[in-house]
C-alpha cells in the first residue's frame, strides 16, 4: 500500500455518528415490547400453552412445536423435563401416550402493562395440576418467559 493510499484510508471502526446508527437500526429491529392494549386475549394462549406443555411432558408432543411460543429459557427448562420424563417412561418400560385431561379455571393477574400471570388447572384421572406461566407481550404477541407445572 502507498504512503498515500495509507494516508486516506479510514479506520474499520465506524465513527460515532456511524455507530449511532447502526446502535438505533439493531434497537428498531429488536423485539419490541407491547402495551397490553395491542395484544390479544391471553386466555386462549394460557389454555393451548397448557395443553402443549402436559402433551410434550407425556411424550405425546414434540416440544419444536412450542419453541416460537416460549423463550430460550423456557425451552431449556422444559427440554430437560421431557428428557427426565422420557428416561422415566424407559426404566418402567412405558410407551408414550396421549395424555387424557380437561382444563379447569383459569386465573389471571397482570403485574405489568404487557404482562400476564396465569395459572391454568389441568384435571387428570389420578390427580389435579396447577400450570403457572407468565406472558410477556413482544412484537404483537404473547410469549412465555416462564412456565411451571406443579
Amino acid at each position: 500500500m502507498s504512503d498515500r493510499a495509507a494516508a486516506t484510508a479510514r479506520p474499520l471502526t465506524q465513527s460515532g455518528a456511524s455507530a449511532r446508527f447502526h446502535d438505533d437500526l439493531d434497537d428498531y429491529f429488536a423485539r419490541q415490547p407491547a402495551r397490553r392494549a395491542e395484544l390479544p386475549d391471553p386466555e386462549p394462549v394460557l389454555r393451548n400453552l397448557t395443553r402443549c406443555v402436559i402433551e410434550a411432558l407425556a411424550g405425546a408432543r414434540d416440544l419444536e412445536q412450542l419453541a416460537r411460543w416460549v423463550n430460550d429459557d423456557v425451552y431449556r427448562n422444559l427440554s430437560k423435563r421431557v428428557v427426565l420424563a422420557a428416561r422415566a417412561r424407559r426404566v418402567k418400560d412405558q410407551a408414550p401416550q396421549r395424555p387424557s385431561f380437561s382444563l379447569g379455571r383459569v386465573h389471571l393477574s397482570e403485574p405489568a402493562d404487557g404482562v400476564i400471570e396465569g395459572v391454568v388447572m389441568v384435571h387428570q384421572r389420578a390427580r389435579s395440576r396447577a400450570v403457572a406461566i407468565r406472558l410477556e407481550g413482544f412484537d404483537q404477541r404473547w410469549r412465555a418467559s416462564a412456565i411451571s407445572v406443579l
